[in-house]
């Protein structure tokens, strides 16, 4: 079947099947983590939506919206390749009222960690995926786990707003070398590259441990003798993104936060003691 592009709302009505849907939200510049999520919806929906927007309210006035980088062309072909059946690439004013007053609030969550770096940004992250829920109407939505925050905003939303989704989690996917896929690694200059890789090499080095104090240990030794811009680093419950105590017993999230160069970026691995 041949891949249906919708760009208005007309458009994706018309596509939508009236079998069970599995949306994958993006911002484009897709690979190869993409398209496992890609993957994961094909397995469980009759039909598979691929969303590209570059959403302004979840980018900072610093930020780098205006350099994000948008390959819709070389999207469109990944997907056609992997069996999407629609893909949705709107515009910011089909999105987006002139008037617009209602967002989502991320509540207390949004604040913290992630959010207390970048503030507002699950604020846009939430509206934009309830306005693609809303218009999309999937029966499942995928997510990878490397925005790992996020993702359990998301779930909590559909809990808190009695969203009839089901949200599943995407296991992160890497390089060779152990640096996770983003999209902005495509910023990396081949030093910057470098320095990155102590990013997945601080969480291995507290994946290693057994206790969450010496777990936070292990993966600060490695980032203080790395060249990193350290925003954070984090062990935490994965539904509340409370740090956990010393003590804690249960699932994890070992996440963190820094700057290489000019390109910032967030990785994460799920623990359990």
């Amino acid at each position: 079947m041949e891949l249906i592009v919708a760009h208005d709302r007309a458009g994706l009505d018309k596509a939508r099947s009236s079998g069970s849907v599995a949306l994958v939200p993006t911002m484009g510049a897709l690979h190869e983590g993409h398209r496992s999520l890609i993957r994961m919806a094909r397995a469980m929906g009759e039909q598979v939506v691929v969303s590209i927007f570059v959403n302004p309210l979840q980018f900072g006035p610093d930020e780098d919206y205006a350099r994000y980088p948008r390959t819709l062309a070389a999207d469109l072909e990944i997907c056609a390749e992997e069996g999407v059946d629609v893909v949705f690439a709107p515009s910011p004013d089909d999105m987006y009222r002139p008037d617009r007053q209602v967002s989502v609030s991320a509540g207390e969550m949004g604040t913290i960690v992630e959010g207390a770096v970048r503030p507002g940004h699950f604020d846009g992250m939430l509206t934009v995926v309830l306005k693609l829920f809303n218009l999309v109407r999937p029966d499942i939505a995928v997510f990878g786990q490397k925005d790992a925050q996020q993702l359990a905003l998301i779930r909590r939303m559909v809990v808190d707003l009695d969203l009839p989704i089901e949200i599943v989690g995407a296991p992160t996917v890497r390089e060779g070398d152990g640096l996770a896929l983003s999209s902005r690694n495509r910023y990396l200059t081949s030093d910057d590259r470098h320095a990155a890789l102590a990013l997945s090499r601080a969480l291995r080095a507290g994946a290693a441990e057994r206790e969450p104090a010496a777990v936070r240990a292990a993966a600060r030794e490695v980032l203080a003798a790395s060249a990193l811009e350290v925003d954070y680093l984090v062990l935490v419950d994965p539904a509340t993104f409370a740090e956990v105590p010393d003590s804690y017993r249960g699932e994890a999230v070992l996440a963190v936060a820094a700057k290489v160069g000019s390109t910032r970026l967030i990785d994460n691995l799920p623990l359990t003691f």
